[in-house]
């Protein structure tokens, strides 16, 4: 099984030099996705000579207002330069221009006036390749999960509890799905972690943390052995926060069974000849908080900006924290056949370009805090991906 992740190649410190390179990184790297669908110029080539001519530009969005008027201004960048591009409110552009997100990188198409300003005609995102089939074929099923936070006491254990009987062969099983099961995915929070919300010590079981691995362990090795169970961390697990996140550490795995394979998040790994990109999906916050149409109801909705985007995390600097590290881990370079994501505790399923998008819901009820939050959990759902033919289901246990 081929895995990637950022386990052991940190390079970050935390200098200027460190966000140079970030930013470069996934300059480059989407820029050249764009580039087979877009003839561009470097913002410098702009001068008089240029003046009413049409030109095509790659930029990094630096910022995006709308003006007194009711226009959009973005302001791009790119190695050699910096630019505005304007988005008239009259333009058939304008709808799309509301979807512009800061620090993604976007093609443009417009007239420039030669000194520093494109009135722009078309938008372009990198977005995946119009691919409508599955992008691969593999064997077996995988389930998908995250999200359990086992030492809350809301963790439901009796859901658990037949999840186990059932994936074991000890309950009824008509369909045979178990049998045909391979993989297990956890995307993130396998545990409730210490300190992560105000007042959590109230939400909890289990007060010590490696208690509560030493417990996720319990349930986790319960699984029967010729599966194979991934796990990737999420924001309540015991690493570091910034992300990309490395895997769990090696004290805190050795409470689990050999066989089981621990990454980094985001990671991307191969499932029977089937790529999987695994990630918790903390941008998701942001994605609700700044495209129209988004909501934690529908986290698909947010996934398939990601892919769009061919990007997991496209806003540098808001509710998710980001350390710049050399090369940027979060830009979608190769299509995956599955993007999986946890986080917001509600089940969501959808596919896109070929693209299976699932987000796995949760094995804890509904805490006090996502009560003032307004947040509806989905719980004890486990969709099950046939990777054979990319079909999608969904297990009950609750």
């Amino acid at each position: 099984m081929l895995k990637c992740d950022i386990t052991g190649r940190s390079t970050c410190v935390g200098e200027y030099n460190d966000f140079v390179h970030y930013f470069r990184d996934r300059y480059s790297k989407i820029r050249e996705i764009l580039s087979r669908r877009l003839n561009s110029r470097p913002i410098e080539s702009l001068s008089k000579s240029t003046t009413g001519r049409e030109v095509s530009l790659i930029g990094m969005v630096m910022d995006v207002r709308t003006t007194s008027k009711g226009n959009r201004v973005i302001e791009l960048e790119d190695p050699t330069g910096m630019i505005t591009a304007v988005i008239q409110k009259e333009s058939e552009v304008y709808e799309q221009s509301i979807q512009i997100l800061t620090d993604e990188v976007i093609g443009v198409t417009g007239t420039s006036d030669g000194n520093g300003r494109l009135f722009v005609k078309s938008l372009l995102w990198p977005d995946m390749p119009n691919q409508t089939a599955p992008l691969e074929n593999g064997n077996g099923s995988a389930l998908m999960l995250s999200d359990l936070h086992v030492g809350s006491r809301y963790f439901m254990a009796d859901a658990w509890q037949r999840f186990l009987q059932w994936i074991n062969g000890e309950a009824d099983d008509a369909s045979g799905l178990a049998s045909q099961v391979r993989y297990i995915v956890i995307a993130g929070d396998l545990v409730d972690g210490v300190g992560i919300y105000p007042g959590q010590e109230k939400d909890l079981e289990i007060m010590d943390i490696y208690d509560q691995y030493k417990a996720a362990a319990q349930w986790l090795n319960g699984i029967r052995k010729d599966i194979q169970v991934i796990i990737a961390p999420g924001n309540h697990d015991i690493v570091r926060q910034a992300e990309p996140q490395p895997a769990l550490p090696e004290e805190v795995q050795s409470y689990f069974r050999k066989d089981m394979l621990f990454v980094g998040n985001p990671a991307q790994v191969t499932l029977s000849g089937i790529s999987v990109l695994i990630y918790h999906g903390r941008s998701i916050d942001d994605l609700v908080l700044r495209l129209p149409g988004i909501s934690y109801a529908a986290p698909e909705k947010a996934m398939i900006e990601m892919l769009r985007r061919r990007h997991l995390a496209p806003i540098y600097g808001s509710r998710i924290a980001i350390a710049p590290e050399h090369e940027d881990h979060y830009v979608i370079s190769r299509p995956p056949a599955i993007l999986h994501c946890g986080h917001v505790h509600t089940v969501g399923i959808a596919r896109y370009k070929g693209v299976a998008v699932i987000n796995s819901g949760t094995w804890q009820s509904q805490t006090d805090f996502q009560k003032k939050m307004n947040i509806q959990p989905v719980p004890a759902v486990v969709p099950i991906v046939d990777l054979a033919t990319m079909k999608i289901r969904k297990l009950i246990f609750a």
